[in-house]
């Protein structure tokens, strides 16, 4: 049996201008409204990250992507453009810096609600297959 995650609802302040920023910054598709209560950020074919727009206070949460080097470069350059801070380390102070830690490339900010992104173009968490 094979299992994939489908959809992941982030709770958000704004949640269509915190899907329009995540979508542009990816380079991806975003909707601004679907059932009347979501944002969706269309991340590939099969997941999805639906905004929720809440009033209450949430935990930041964390979320990594893995992309190829040539999507890195490309959405790197969009975060700074968009003169959005990062950092190389996961709690680290902003450094604007890349790390290479793990023998790819890899990135953290917190934009727009305060939830921690990262971008990374090897994954630390699983041995390659």
């Amino acid at each position: 049996m094979s299992v994939e995650l489908d959809h992941f609802i982030v709770p958000s302040h704004n949640r269509a201008a915190s899907a329009r920023k995540l979508a542009e910054l990816l380079g991806v598709d975003w909707q601004e409204t679907i059932f009347g209560i979501f944002s969706p950020v269309y991340l590939n074919n099969g997941l999805t990250l639906d905004f929720i727009e809440t009033e209450e206070s949430y935990p930041v949460h964390h979320y990594c992507f893995r992309v190829s080097d040539e999507d890195f470069d490309a959405i790197l350059h969009r975060i700074q453009t968009a003169g959005i801070e990062y950092r190389s380390q996961v709690r680290g102070p902003v450094d604007m810096k890349i790390s290479t830690d793990y023998g790819g490339r890899g990135i953290y900010w917190n934009e727009p609600d305060g939830h921690q992104w990262e971008m990374l173009t090897v994954s630390y968490a699983r041995k390659p297959a």
